[in-house]
């Protein structure tokens, strides 16, 4: 997510840090920089024009130039209109009513469908009783793809036939009345281009449901195309947030750093992955962190708490502590790991993690899973005592996890030196340590 701008940006500061005291003109010439990244980035050129602006008003004078700490102070400047250009709060949905009826528009393509679900399942977590509408009847299968993601959360979908989506839209709020659900998301259809037929038919549904959220589902991917279909949506049905998806694609983040500001409608929530998981409430300032290369710690941390079996994590502790580690831990843990996604997506939430990546993110993948494979392969009682493993057994792994013998040894390999590192330095320094990092598969 937004690699091509993090790297550039942080190029620029950390020359800037190097410099010490900074003059007007050092100033100048690294917002020259940050300016082309930006518009390199595929943001708004009006975007980068005022952010840059706002950015020079404050940093020419005492705040930055007569600080001890001048770019210190310039990167905590951008870093706040980084934040306030992407909506400065975080700006959650207003379900009020009930039911609250939570409408999804955008051009087809776009992942109305799958956001749909992924939002249905969050607002589940949430204590919510929610209901999937399938009014998309334009698309072949949208109706069928939304009943089998309802399946797997768990979430009901009210399907008609033979009726248009308006009043599709307007039996399944009377269908959540009567069974008690609380929030009705209206899955609609999208067309490859915006037509007045399509906005038609959505303003008809927006009046025979006054929806309490329209929330516009774009591809972060389409960068400054996304700002154009949310102002033609806006115009016409006057959203009220937005959905990007794919950001996990995004390389640039031009879309994410333009919307808001060109709509004045706050971006709700990102899509982060192909998963039903795969779905976060947007956190400007958290946003701007990462795109300026220092992580997103608080989101990681709300994913474990979320994710992770705690009980699991708290017997791997005690026998750490009994300095017991066994390769059945270690795939526990690598197994807990996953649940918090890509290997890649885990390393961009740490500060400095573009620094540390020196592999692709399918080299990171294959790593992982090559570990994984190799682990599952063996039995339960060489995982508990790896001293039985010989070179018959080595060779059996290797077959049956798809590797080779030497992708087993260096399992093997990484996991003494675990061991002895974990027995020398001691629970304290030792919980510094990943099972990733143990087992080789960090970059």
């Amino acid at each position: 997510m937004f690699e091509s701008l993090t790297t550039k940006l942080t190029e620029v500061l950390s020359r800037l840090r190097g410099r010490g005291r900074l003059s007007e003109a050092d100033v100048t010439a690294g917002l020259r920089e940050i300016r082309l990244a930006l518009l390199e980035a595929d943001v708004h050129y009006q975007v980068v024009k005022q952010l840059i602006e706002r950015i020079r008003a404050r940093a020419v004078g005492e705040e930055v130039l007569e600080s001890l700490t001048p770019a210190q102070q310039l990167i905590k400047i951008i870093r706040a209109e980084l934040t306030e250009t992407m909506g400065g709060e975080r700006a959650g949905l207003a379900l009020d009513r009930r039911p609250a009826v939570v409408l999804l528009v955008g051009l087809q393509g776009s992942g109305k469908t799958t956001a749909a679900a992924k939002l249905a399942a969050l607002l589940k977590k949430e204590g919510r009783k929610p209901v999937l509408a399938a009014a998309d009847v334009v698309r072949p299968a949208a109706v069928e793809q939304l009943e089998r993601l309802g399946a797997q959360i768990d979430v009901p979908v009210v399907r008609r036939e033979g009726i248009a989506p308006p009043r599709i839209a307007a039996e399944a709020v009377e269908w959540a009345e009567e069974n008690l659900c609380d929030v009705v998301l209206v899955d609609t259809a999208g067309r490859l281009q915006i037509d007045d037929a399509m906005m038609r038919e959505l303003e008809d549904v927006v009046a025979g449901t006054e929806p309490a959220e329209v929330l516009l589902v774009a591809d972060a991917m389409t960068g400054q195309e996304a700002v154009n279909v949310a102002e033609a949506f806006d115009a016409r049905l006057g959203l009220t947030g937005i959905v990007l998806t794919k950001l996990d694609g995004d390389a640039r983040g031009g879309a994410a750093l333009s919307i808001r500001h060109a709509t004045g409608r706050p971006i709700k929530y990102v899509g982060t992955g192909e998963k039903i998981a795969g779905l976060e409430p947007f956190h400007p300032q958290r946003m701007a962190d990462r795109i300026l290369g220092m992580g997103d710690v608080v989101t990681l941390i709300e994913q474990a708490e979320e994710r992770i079996d705690h009980q699991k994590a708290e017997e791997m502790v005690r026998r750490l502590r009994k300095n017991r580690l066994t390769l059945q831990d270690f795939l526990d843990q690598l197994e807990e790991m996953q649940k918090l996604g890509p290997v890649s997506q885990i390393l961009e939430r740490l500060p400095g993690a573009m620094k540390l990546r020196n592999r692709s993110d399918a080299e990171e993948e294959d790593e992982m899973k090559r570990a994984l494979a190799i682990l599952r392969s063996m039995t339960v009682q060489e995982r508990l005592n790896p001293s039985i493993i010989g070179g018959s057994r080595k060779r059996r792994i290797a077959r049956g996890s798809g590797t080779k013998v030497r992708d087993v040894n260096r399992v093997l390999s990484r996991f003494e030196e675990a061991k002895r590192a974990l027995k020398q330095v001691g629970g304290r320094r030792g919980k510094g340590r990943s099972p990733l990092d143990m087992l080789g598969t960090s970059p």
